[in-house]
């Protein structure tokens, strides 16, 4: 576990809380003490911890890993930002890309082809952590004369009829 400011903050602010719970059920200040060291990583992790997974989006970032991409695709999404931001297949071809990320999935919809664009890759990252995520994320890879020209990534709403 990293402690960071914020982590040290949010269990402080815990202590205090639970310690004033505590001793509105004893006023001995050992008994209080006790009820606090014990109770406070309890509430932590198992109540306050999963509260804030479930309204907020935070997600684990991992470094690009090309075996863990083929691997694990429940990994995707933590590594994509990596791939965008680290500029890792700017200028690579299309091999050097189906080599680091595997076959894409699909073909995004060009309308000056009128058509699914062979020049268009995308792959799926599955759905974004958090509780009320329903959109599906990918990264979409554009190449321009076999080349990568740009690597974005959006959401893709999954309707079903």
């Amino acid at each position: 576990m990293i402690l960071t400011p914020a982590f040290i903050i949010l269990i402080s602010l815990i202590f205090i809380l639970v310690w004033l719970f505590a001793r509105s059920i004893d006023k001995r200040k050992w008994v209080v003490l006790l009820i606090t060291i014990a109770a406070t990583p309890v509430v932590y992790f198992y109540i306050f911890y999963p509260f804030i997974n479930i309204f907020t989006n935070f997600h684990h970032k991992k470094y690009f890993n090309a075996d863990a991409w083929e691997a694990k695709p429940a990994l995707r999404y933590e590594m994509s930002e990596n791939i965008i931001h680290s500029n890792l297949l700017d200028g690579k071809s299309k091999t050097d890309v189906e080599y680091l990320l595997g076959k894409s999935n699909w073909y995004s919809w060009d309308d000056s082809l009128k058509m699914n664009s062979p020049d268009k890759w995308n792959y799926n990252l599955g759905m974004k952590p958090g509780a009320f995520n329903r959109n599906k994320e990918c990264l979409e890879i554009e190449f321009k004369n076999n080349l990568v020209k740009r690597v974005t990534q959006y959401q893709f709403e999954e309707t079903f009829e």
